[in-house]
């Protein structure tokens, strides 16, 4: 453990290390110093690919496949995700529909699933293949305090049960949102309740899901149906099912049988004949949104700066933005030789971020209201919509690239 870094990451999860990747590339050439900071102990390296039937799996967006093309990563990932070539839109008990499709959109793919576990160990692999003299991994460690100086930051960490001080220039938590170091900082949020769990699972159709994605809207709350790779001959998708709190004890308690049955009344056949299901798991679901993303010397990222409705799988791709968008300010001023911590340089970040954290959070929270409320108007108007989308390509287009992140920059990271 060195004295001093110039960036100390606290939280080694995708969010985290996805940062230190973007950073690699330049680490040397700029003499950057990284440090990750990581409640859990390192594993060797070793990129095996563990196949399970219950791994849980993230929906990357097209320009998320970009942004991990920069990183040099995307060969690797690309073992074993599984495309969406189709993402299929409807509304429970109403007429409105829409279809978006890869090849309209002269893309290969209008996303991809990956398994978490999957992302989380390419991003590890290359990491630890890294030279230690810019990357290094300090776990297992947990931050227990911060201070601000003059032109560094003053880090607490607690390892083995010893106390260690170090210095930065900036201080990256991207330890997820139950950030107690975000509360231990005094760096308040907002949140709203939908009064919702999402269930999540995965599924077996008696077919194949060729690479179609479902968003199934109904009256207790959205359910979406992502497509997974095949194992040991057993077709999987990835479920996401919004059900409301009252409910969230008995759809738990339910036998997978009677399970399955309940999920085939809500989604309906469109993907076949549901026959097995995997171990189940649920979480509330909140909007939150940190009241601070920067200070002097500190970025707020991920979770820990604003967690979404899982609705339409924006979330992580947003994170995922904000890391590249950050990556590129900090290459910039280090060429330029100023401060990593400084105050005017992270809120140049934030503003840039801001205006795609508005527009991604109100999209998912309206969608949500919108369709999750049973005035016969308003449901008229959004079938009306959907049907409107599903024969207009223009409108489609506009749609499936706020989708994709196509309206994105593109990172540089050089």
């Amino acid at each position: 453990m060195k004295q001093h870094y110039d960036i100390v990451i606290v939280g080694g999860g995708m969010v985290g290390a996805s940062l230190a990747c973007a950073l690699l590339q330049v680490a040397e050439q700029l003499d950057l110093k990284i440090a990750i900071v990581e409640a859990f102990p390192v594993a060797e390296s070793a990129l095996e690919y563990q196949p399970s039937y219950d791994a849980r799996a993230t929906a990357l967006a097209y320009g998320s496949r970009t942004i991990y093309e920069t990183m040099g990563l995307w060969e690797t990932l690309r073992e074993h995700l599984e495309p969406i070539q189709q993402i299929h839109v409807s509304d429970k008990g109403h007429f409105g529909a829409t279809r978006l499709n890869a090849e309209d959109e002269s893309v290969p793919a209008l996303g991809y699933v990956v398994e978490n576990h999957w992302l989380g160990r390419v991003l590890w692999d290359r990491l630890q293949q890294s030279d230690a003299a810019h990357v290094e991994f300090i776990a297992p460690a947990e931050v227990t305090d911060m201070s601000t100086g003059a032109d560094s930051m003053e880090v607490t960490l607690s390892t083995e049960g010893q106390e260690h001080t170090l210095s930065c220039e900036l201080v990256v938590m991207a330890d997820g949102g139950r950030s107690e170091l975000r509360e231990k900082l005094g760096i308040g949020y907002t949140q709203t309740t939908y009064a919702q769990h999402a269930v999540v699972a995965n599924v077996s159709p008696d077919r194949q899901h060729n690479n179609v994605a479902y968003e199934r809207f109904t009256d207790t709350g959205p359910m979406a149906l992502l497509p997974l790779e095949t194992q040991k001959g057993r077709y999987r998708c990835g479920l996401v099912w919004t059900v409301p709190d009252e409910q969230i004890d008995e759809v738990m308690a339910l036998s997978d049988h009677a399970f399955l049955e309940k999920l085939q009344e809500r989604f309906g056949y469109r993907a076949g004949n549901f026959i097995a299901v995997g171990e189940r798991a649920s979480y509330p679901l909140k909007l939150v949104l940190a009241d601070e993303q920067v200070r002097k010397g500190i970025v707020v990222l991920g979770n820990a700066a604003h967690a979404l409705h899982p609705i339409a799988g924006q979330g992580y791709n947003l994170a995922l933005r904000g890391v590249v968008a950050l990556a590129d300010k900090l290459i910039q001023a280090r060429k330029e030789q100023v401060n990593l911590g400084d105050l005017g340089l992270l809120q140049s970040f934030y503003e840039q971020q801001r205006a795609d954290q508005q527009k991604t959070i109100g999209f998912s929270d309206q969608t949500m209201k919108l369709f999750s409320n049973s005035s016969p108007l308003l449901a008229l108007g959004r079938n009306i919509g959907l049907q409107v989308m599903d024969v207009c390509p223009p409108a489609r287009t506009l749609f499936a690239r706020a989708a994709m992140g196509l309206d994105a920059p593109a990172p540089k990271l050089k």
